[in-house]
Formats: C-alpha cells, sequence, structure tokens
C-alpha cells in the first residue's frame, strides 16, 4: 500500500508533498481548508460548486509549475524588456464526466487558450468497472499535453478508461488532476501509466466496501448537481 513520504532525494516544496516523483499531494492551507468545507456534508450545493472550482484552480496552478518557459522581447510603458512565456505549449483539457465538468472552469480560467474534450464514464456498481457512454476529444490531441480532471480518485478505473482514451488519441503526456484520491486509485493508475503525474488535494484512507473513497466527500457529481 502506498505512504504518503517524501522520496529521498526529491525536495519537498513548500505547502506540496512530492510523495513520488509522479504524485503531487497539494496541502497549501488554502487547498486544504476548501477542501474542509468540501467534504463537509452541511455545505450546500451552490458552495460546493464554488469550492470545487476554487480548488481545482489552485490544484492547476501546482500541475503546471514545469510547463517550459523561454525568454521573450517586449515593450513596456517604459523600455524594452526580456521577460519568461510559457513556450509553445498546447493543451487540452479532458473531464471525465460528469463531475469532471465541475473543475472545468477552474483550469479554463488559467489556460484560457486550451482546447476541451469530454470522456463519458459511469461506473457498474456491481463490478465497479467504468462504463464508456461518450466521447468527444480535439482532433489535434495528438499535438497536445492532456490534463484528465476526475475529482474522486477511487478505484482508479474510471481515470483510467479516460487515460487510455487520451492516449489512444496521441496525447504527448497526461496529467490527472483529482481533488480526493485513495491509495488504491494510485496504484492502479500508476500500474497502468507509471509516467502519468497525479496531482491531487487528498490523499485519504482508502475505499471501503462500496469503492467510495473514506472519509471523502461523497458522490462529487450528486453534490455538484444536487442529484441524488
Amino acid at each position: 500500500m502506498l505512504e504518503a513520504t517524501a522520496v529521498p532525494g526529491v525536495p519537498r516544496l513548500h505547502n506540496v508533498r512530492v510523495v513520488t516523483p509522479r504524485l503531487t499531494h497539494v496541502t497549501h492551507p488554502l487547498v486544504q481548508h476548501k477542501l474542509s468545507y468540501l467534504r463537509d456534508r452541511d455545505t450546500p450545493t451552490v458552495h460546493f460548486r464554488k469550492l470545487v472550482d476554487e480548488v481545482t484552480l489552485l490544484l492547476t496552478y501546482e500541475a503546471t509549475k514545469d510547463f517550459p518557459i523561454e525568454e521573450v522581447e517586449i515593450e513596456t510603458p517604459l523600455e524594452r524588456a526580456t521577460v519568461p512565456r510559457i513556450s509553445g505549449k498546447k493543451v487540452a483539457v479532458c473531464p471525465v464526466l460528469r463531475a469532471g465538468v465541475g473543475m472545468l472552469d477552474g483550469v479554463l480560467s488559467l489556460i484560457s487558450s486550451a482546447r476541451v474534450g469530454f470522456i463519458g464514464l459511469y461506473r457498474d456498481e456491481e463490478t465497479l468497472e467504468a462504463v464508456e457512454y461518450y466521447v468527444k476529444l480535439p482532433s489535434d490531441l495528438a499535438e497536445r499535453d492532456a490534463i484528465v480532471l476526475d475529482p474522486m480518485l477511487a478505484t482508479g478505473n474510471s481515470s483510467v478508461a479516460a487515460i487510455n482514451e487520451v492516449r489512444a488519441a496521441g496525447a504527448r503526456s497526461v496529467i490527472l488532476v483529482c481533488i480526493v484520491a485513495a491509495p488504491e486509485g494510485i496504484e492502479r493508475v500508476h500500474a497502468e501509466y507509471p509516467d502519468v503525474h497525479i496531482v491531487c488535494a487528498a490523499i485519504d484512507r482508502g475505499l471501503n466496501e462500496h469503492g467510495f473513497i473514506v472519509p471523502g466527500l461523497g458522490d462529487a457529481g450528486d453534490r455538484l448537481y444536487g442529484t441524488k
């Protein structure tokens, strides 16, 4: 079972636990404060939706920290200057329907030029396997790096199915951004795709007998959209 400890030789960043080189747990106080309200069963839908957006924005900040930079010359109001800009990065954001859509605006608020793809999956409650019902991805995904959005990384089956789709479409690299992860889901993703970087706000205790993360925050889709 995965243990949340820093990797020898990998620096411990401020407010970030680098659990493994491909797993980042964001421990910033703002993230953890907002997450506490997401976990609270009494948080109403309108606030839950806003909090998901805000947490996703903060996670995206961390997920994009390794984007390549190049120096460019610009004209400020006072003089010419050399400044850093992201170097030719093309991104596709791919939320897993339906709950992943609640994270989409948080990413697009920082990466407004990203193309968007959608991956529709639901979980078979008997087998806990992911069942695909809809996929629509950017036609130029082979020229882009993909950010997959799946708020709850539980068994990992849905996330792996989504990664399968973006990889099959030729995505150059994949980052998985989730809000709450279980060790079982992390291990499942990395067993299939050890190069995928997972960025999350929490690594919870594990799964219950129904395959839900505990303590978790419940069904993210139901809480986002007020359904049961």
